[in-house]
């Protein structure tokens, strides 16, 4: 398991480049929404530590996971934002269901990344079951949505080095 070794909520202070003046979006589904909005508490909280001012960062719900890619995609459109990140949560069921959401949504996402100018992270956990999820919310594996936003920081600041 790739986060068995690793607390998804460390890193170094010191290696991340100042967020200061970023605008950063979030879109939260709300589907298992104990899950995401502790991902997203997780990514908040990692933007504020690093200098990004509140009112610089918007946060849009949309119903489910498959929804993010929508979401992300008319934030960029809309908003002036140097990244977004997409913020989901879908457990292993007894269909095949949870195979063609996981799948759409990372296709979607990196389609994002390839057909526009703006990042957009993929803070989406696809987990067996919901203690995996739970452990990567803020559990003992810390929290994919504190990684997401440093993952965040740092390709805005790529995107405005190279522009």
């Amino acid at each position: 398991m790739a986060t068995a070794n690793k607390n998804l909520s460390q890193y170094d202070k010191n290696t991340i480049p100042s967020a200061k003046g970023f605008r950063f979006g979030i879109v939260v589904s709300e589907w298992n929404s104990n899950i995401t909005y502790g991902l997203y508490n997780g990514a908040l909280q990692a933007l504020l530590e690093n200098d990004v001012n509140e009112a610089d960062i918007t946060r849009w719900d949309v119903p489910g996971s498959f929804e993010l890619i929508y979401g992300c995609k008319r934030m960029i459109q809309t908003q002036k934002v140097d990244a977004v990140i997409a913020i989901g949560s879908v457990i292993q069921g007894e269909t095949k269901h949870f195979d063609f959401v996981c799948e759409g949504v990372a296709q979607g996402i990196k389609d994002l990344n390839v057909q526009t100018d703006v990042p957009v992270i993929f803070c989406v956990l696809t987990d067996n079951n919901l203690q995996q999820a739970i452990d990567r919310s803020g559990g003992v594996h810390g929290n994919k949505g504190t990684e997401a936003a440093i993952a965040a920081i740092k390709m805005a600041y790529l995107r405005q080095q190279t522009a």
